[in-house]
């Protein structure tokens, strides 16, 4: 008989590990079509079969499933959406192509263009920030004056915070136009969304099919950049803020024609109450381990289970507060030495500490998700302990950058 197998497109630091776990404990062979298969460490290190491909090319993507459907048994297809988002769409068109359970490819595309996602919102009365598109200069300056400074400047597309900007003046707003039109995130001149910066707390609501399973909440560094420093889940919120919460992310699932599958909605608390940040049909980077420790879901394997055509189990087992710390350098240079993993990492209540640089490594600080060299998560019965088991670890880790030679040295 022949093995069944998860095809999986493209690769995940964060995610793809615990999907190979998954996939493995669900008795599925797992295999991963990625462009470059050698930047997942973790692929080598499991012996994972992995195969050369463009992620782009869609004939390509049959053609290889097609190849491999004369060996294995084909369960199901899944993937991770990399930082221009595109695969998540994709891997709902392959679902089609074959047959198996996936996402409506038409519904994710739509949701992977934040301008068009935005229109849709507003059709059904989602509260958002006031958005505007534009193509050039002139018209991120006169989207800027209308909608009133500070405003957040993006690209239209894309993931991670890459191209992401608080622009409190003029002059902040006209440098980052600059470099986002000469191509500095996508490698082309992107569409380019100027949005009002909601100002209040963030978090993220964690859905599977159309059921809220968790809120997570978010703290950042210093702007103008969007880094995470901090993330706890569940969130500290009143019944009332919880539900309201709820209720605007089941009404972002219509409106983008979603449902099917994991997706997380990113909002900010403001005078006004909810306003969405974005929505994304896919699992949060990070957020599957704090619901696990949370509330004992695992979002993993309940996705692959809804993948290959099984019936999932979201019950929640117990109740924790889980949260996590993101290492992030304040400067950019060579990394000297890291140390204190082992030693954090034996403090009681400590659920994983991982570190993504090694020692004499370039580090530059790009202001978005590239900037972690590491995070700490924890977990405990109640908030309060939570963060002092966090805070005790993270203070036990250190390093040292040696700044790069100014020119002239």
């Amino acid at each position: 008989m022949a093995k069944r197998a998860l095809i999986m497109v493209g690769g995940s630091v964060g995610n793809g590990p615990p999907h190979i776990q998954a996939a493995q404990r669900l008795g599925l062979h797992p295999i991963t079509l990625a462009a470059e298969p050698t930047q997942y460490d973790y692929l080598a290190a499991k012996g994972i079969e992995a195969i050369r491909i463009d992620t782009g090319d869609l004939d390509a993507l049959i053609h290889e499933c097609s190849r491999l459907r004369a060996t294995y048994d084909i369960a199901g297809i899944t993937g991770f959406a990399g930082l221009d988002e595109s695969i998540p769409a994709t891997v709902g068109k392959l679902c089609r192509h074959f047959g198996l359970p996936g996402p409506n490819p038409a519904s994710v595309e739509r949701c992977c263009d934040k301008f068009t996602q935005r229109q849709l919102l507003a059709e059904a009365g989602v509260p958002m920030p006031a958005y505007r598109l534009a193509a050039n200069a002139t018209e991120v300056e006169s989207s800027a004056a209308e909608i009133g400074l500070p405003v957040v400047v993006k690209p239209a597309m894309g993931a991670g915070s890459v191209g992401v900007r608080l622009c409190r003046n003029v002059d902040e707003l006209a440098e980052h136009t600059t470099y986002l039109l000469g191509g500095n995130v996508w490698g082309s001149s992107p569409r380019i969304l100027v949005e009002e910066f909601a100002q209040g707390p963030l978090y993220v609501a964690n859905l599977m099919g159309n059921e809220v399973i968790g809120i997570t909440a978010y703290e950042f560094g210093p702007p103008p950049h969007f880094v995470v420093r901090e993330s706890t889940c569940p969130a500290p919120l009143i019944a009332d803020e919880y539900q309201r919460i709820a209720d605007v992310s089941m009404s972002c699932l219509r409106a983008l024609g979603l449902g099917w599958g994991p997706s997380n909605i990113e909002l900010r608390w403001t005078k006004r109450g909810p306003v969405v940040i974005e929505v994304n049909p896919r699992l949060g980077v990070g957020e599957p381990k704090l619901i696990r420790l949370a509330y004992g879901v695992d979002l993993v394997t309940e996705h692959i289970k809804l993948v290959i055509g099984e019936e999932w189990d979201l019950r929640k087992r117990h109740s924790q507060t889980a949260a996590s710390r993101i290492l992030v350098p304040d400067r950019d240079g060579i990394l000297d030495w890291i140390r204190g993993e082992s030693r954090a990492a034996a403090v009681p209540g400590v659920a994983e500490v991982k570190l993504y640089i090694k020692p004499k490594s370039p580090f530059v600080r790009q202001g978005d998700i590239r900037d972690k060299i590491g995070h700490v998560i924890a977990a405990s019965p109640g908030p309060a302990q939570t963060r002092a088991i966090l805070q005790h670890a993270v203070d036990l880790i250190g390093w040292s950058i040696t700044p790069f030679p100014t020119l002239g040295e």
